[in-house]
């Protein structure tokens, strides 16, 4: 597999990294009461950890240039030492105190079927597969978007709308104050995810670049999966048109 096709095979996976219902989270319609469903999942399946899954990477790697992208990354996550001040997640954690939750449930948050299932490829990726797909699916598949071509392509990058646009603020409350993890994301995320696709792009050699691929379109199934059991119990099924509905309580 040459480098085009495989930077190709990638976009088009992460390209399908968007779920039916979250229209419904951006959008109002899913109950305020019912958002700690989601954010406690989040927290469980990846963020609390993200700063873990991403050392497993590190230390898996022998390239010395991508160990140290990997440890920039790290550090950030683990100490906010470079832009956000805190690690990141505790800010992430700044999303449900805003909007006046119990933090006391995300200690010991039980996690959904199809979570789990996800958070298990996770562990399996990122801790017993090579350094090539920890680091892909840790870099690429969990930092990135369904929008990832623009990084290629910055002209196609649409503009962040203001802050007292975003949804949770719009619809549900929240204060700009408690987004400090959206502010902080959109200070690093370009060179983040400009390091990430170098990393990937131009040091996974040619003969680990299918299993990479076939990690990556692993971990889209399974986050699918994972967010159709979000939906699911916040109360929503997918209605006429594949547009999410609220379903009476």
């Amino acid at each position: 597999m040459d480098r085009e096709t495989f930077r190709e095979l990638l976009l088009r996976v992460m390209e399908r990294k968007d779920h039916w219902a979250w229209p419904a989270f951006t959008s109002g319609v899913v109950p305020k009461e019912r958002l700690h469903i989601h954010f406690e999942q989040e927290y469980a399946t990846y963020v609390r950890d993200f700063p873990v899954m991403v050392g497993w990477a590190y230390v898996q790697c022998p390239i010395a240039e991508v160990r140290r992208a990997l440890a920039e990354n790290l550090y950030e996550e683990e100490t906010g030492g470079l832009v956000a001040g805190r690690p990141h997640p505790e800010l992430f954690l700044e999303y449900p105190r805003g909007l006046g939750m119990d933090l006391s449930r995300f200690l010991n948050v039980k996690l959904l079927a199809r979570a789990q299932a996800y958070r298990d490829f996770l562990d399996r990726a990122t801790r017993r597969a090579d350094w090539e797909i920890a680091t892909a699916v840790v870099t690429i598949f969990l930092e990135g978007t369904k929008d990832e071509r623009a990084v290629f392509d910055p002209a196609a990058q649409a503009p962040h709308p203001p802050l007292e646009e975003h949804p949770l603020v719009k619809y549900y409350g929240q204060s700009v104050e408690s987004l400090a993890l959206t502010k902080a994301h959109r200070q690093v995320e370009g060179n983040h995810r400009i390091s990430a696709w170098r990393a990937v792009l131009d040091f996974v050699s040619a003969e680990k670049r299918r299993p990479v691929v076939s990690a990556m379109e692993d971990a889209l199934n399974y986050w699918l999966g994972y967010r159709d059991d979000v939906a699911a119990a916040c109360g929503l099924e997918r209605g006429p048109g594949g547009r999410p509905r609220l379903l009476p309580a």
